[in-house]
């Protein structure tokens, strides 16, 4: 097979969430199991960190590969989904998987897949694992797909667990209270291994505290020990944060080239996860390494779509954050530019909660409804109205490509174009 028929194959031969949503979901661990029993276990031939949470994991998992990678270590990255190129979920140093390897293990394994009726996320995380494997790697950060509990990924055991955070999103899969979700992200926690908890919050706290009782698993809530105290642009993309610690107030400053008011969060959950591993496991980190992979973390993993600028007069800004505890931070910072027009592109995908982010849009603004050429994309009428019903106007433009050049050709040069609400429109706009 080429290269492209591969990837038709992956994404239409197995069940994939991107195109059909929860419908390709299949909870349970017994498939990823029996298959990575005859890849021969590569998940146990190197050390992991794991990664879960409703927002922010993608950040926090690159930056902690970033800074492992600035420490000489040979750091392979999991992540999903994509936004331009498959090869962005399995990464080795920064450098994507390549072509040939993805055709190479197909073909290879193919009929076993069929065999056991793998999705195409367990497919495609058995293919990190074994290419970690294959690459050498000392660490591998292993970013959770859907949930943790029941996730493919979750056949790991790591050095360290990291949650990011709990929010109100796939509630059909994972559950209809926070108390619910966070019991479903627990399940990442291992016997044993330290736990990292990046946002509290009074409806999930107890659930994580139980959970790593059960589990003598040492808990630590990063938001109780250190706090962002101020973000200074520096230049270049980067701005320079203010790190404190709670309690004897000594701070760190680290510049970041991730931007977005929720990276004031998002390095604080790295910051404490790295922290941990230097003191309590063998993945020594020096500060020289520390400063380097904060500064160039998406330079180095090649992360895109975080409040990322793609163009200029006017000021244009994409952003993947694609539910309400996401777009809350997102449209605050939005609002917070003053532009003397704010133009907002939006897509969603069908079993996206609306309702939940119909109150955190700016009024006054200019609504441009599209959608991305996925299955699961809501037609931009249906989201139009529901829009309208709310007492938002908007228009409606066909794709992408062609909703962003209709905001920028009627933009001012000082106004501002928002491109946003899925992370498939996101990677179109890219």
């Amino acid at each position: 097979m080429t290269y492209a028929e591969t990837l038709d194959y992956l994404f239409h031969a197995l069940p994939s969430f991107q195109n059909i949503g929860s419908d390709a979901y299949k909870p349970g661990l017994d498939n990823i199991l029996s298959f990575c029993r005859t890849l021969g276990n590569p998940q146990r031939s190197y050390r992991t960190i794991h990664v879960a949470g409703t927002n922010g994991k993608g950040s926090v998992s690159h930056t902690i590969a970033s800074v492992l990678q600035s420490a000489g270590y040979h750091v392979g990255l999991f992540t999903s989904p994509h936004l331009l190129d498959f090869r962005e979920r399995i990464r080795v140093d920064g450098q994507m998987i390549a072509q040939e390897d993805v055709v190479g293990f197909v073909e290879r394994y193919k009929e076993r897949m069929e065999q056991l009726g793998l999705s195409f996320f367990e497919m495609t995380a058995a293919l990190a694992f074994k290419y970690f494997q294959r690459c050498s790697v000392d660490v591998a950060v292993i970013e959770v797909g859907l949930g943790g509990r029941l996730d493919a990924t979750n056949i790991i055991t790591p050095e360290l667990s990291v949650i990011t955070n709990i929010g109100l999103d796939h509630t059909a899969l994972l559950g209809n209270t926070i108390g619910e979700i966070a019991r479903e992200k627990a399940g990442i926690i291992k016997r044993g291994v330290p736990v990292i908890i990046g946002e509290s919050h009074p409806e999930s706290d107890e659930v994580f505290e139980q959970v790593a009782v059960q589990m003598t698993a040492p808990i630590c809530f990063a938001d109780q020990a250190f706090e962002c105290v101020d973000v200074v642009p520096v230049g270049g993309g980067r701005s320079r944060y203010t790190i404190e610690a709670r309690g004897n107030g000594t701070t760190r400053e680290l510049e970041y080239d991730l931007q977005g008011l929720c990276q004031r969060k998002n390095i604080v959950t790295a910051f404490t996860a790295l922290k941990i591993l230097h003191d309590h496991t063998d993945l020594g980190i020096n500060n020289r390494a520390l400063r380097e992979g904060f500064r160039d973390a998406a330079f180095q993993t090649g992360l895109m779509g975080r409040w990322q600028t793609i163009g200029h007069e006017p000021l244009t800004i994409c952003d993947t954050a694609h539910n309400a505890h996401g777009l809350r931070d997102a449209m605050a910072q939005v609002v917070a530019l003053e532009a003397a027009e704010l133009w907002m592109v939006l897509g969603v995908v069908s079993d996206k909660d609306v309702d939940s982010i119909l109150p955190l849009m700016p009024r006054g603004a200019h609504y441009v409804f599209t959608r991305a050429g996925v299955e699961r994309a809501l037609p931009a009428e249906v989201l139009a109205e529901r829009f309208r019903v709310a007492g938002i106007e908007g228009e409606v433009v066909g794709s992408v490509a062609e909703a962003v050049a209709y905001a920028r050709e009627r933009a001012p040069k000082n106004g501002v174009v928002y491109v946003g609400g899925s992370t498939f429109v996101v990677a179109e706009a890219l």
